[in-house]
């Protein structure tokens, strides 16, 4: 516990060190609407009542994952949650990112306790989320129900994402993509084309979608890279 306690003092004096040159006070507040319970402990920074990375389980009863919505569906702003568990809006070239493009087409986010790492091909971020679906006020922590994944490569890192439906959602009549595509033609599509495209073109590749079995695998593997990189943790 002490060693956990000193590794997040250590990352968030890194974080503050980083951001010193940055004066949040410099740039608007975000107006997107925020869950119950979280506000702004800067324009840039979230205050929220647990730590988003550790303070939820990845998993709740009945086989859904929790899901922490980072950027509403609709929106532009670049948030996210990194190994620290507090949500920043991400910045790039000094300044806070915005989305070019269209913005998102559902509500993007993490699964708590969960990590992509390196060893995984991945970022070494949590573990991305898509929750299909109306716009959800940025810091909610809602259980989803996973209809597979889609594959990404970004910048040749795996950068793979679950697919998933708020359980008292009409697309949670679908239990996979495949129905989710019967009974509602043109999400996956929909999706394919704006991961595709959203960060210019050949930017990001997407190799198509995967089953309920390989989101639980990628799942699994994403809870087992946290778990050895956290402090105590299994090696």
């Amino acid at each position: 516990m002490r060693t956990l306690t000193a590794t997040l003092l250590l990352l968030a004096a890194l974080s503050a060190f980083q951001e010193k040159a940055v004066d949040p006070a410099s740039f608007p507040r975000s107006s997107v609407p925020l869950a119950e319970g979280c506000t702004f402990a800067d324009n840039l920074t979230l205050n929220a009542p647990k730590n988003f990375l550790r303070g939820y389980p990845a998993r709740v009863q009945s086989g859904r994952v929790n899901a922490v919505v980072e950027i509403p569906c609709g929106a532009c702003e670049k948030w996210e949650v990194k190994q620290d568990g507090v949500m920043h809006w991400d910045m790039k070239d000094g300044k806070p990112r915005h989305v070019k493009y269209l913005g998102y087409p559902c509500n993007y986010g993490m699964v708590p306790g969960t990590r992509l790492g390196k060893e995984l091909g991945g970022d070494g971020d949590p573990l991305d989320v898509l929750v299909l679906g109306p716009a959800l006020p940025r810091g909610t922590v809602t259980p989803v129900q996973v209809l597979g994944v889609i594959r990404l490569v970004d910048a040749g890192e795996k950068d793979d994402k679950l697919v998933a439906v708020p359980v008292d959602s009409p697309l949670a009549k679908a239990t996979s993509l495949a129905e989710l595509d019967e009974l509602f033609p043109g999400i996956t599509a929909i999706l394919e084309t704006w991961f595709e495209n959203y960060k210019g073109k050949d930017a990001l590749q997407c190799g198509g979608f995967g089953p309920p079995a390989e989101a639980e695998a990628l799942l699994a593997a994403a809870e087992g890279s946290f778990a050895h990189g956290e402090p105590g943790g299994a090696r």
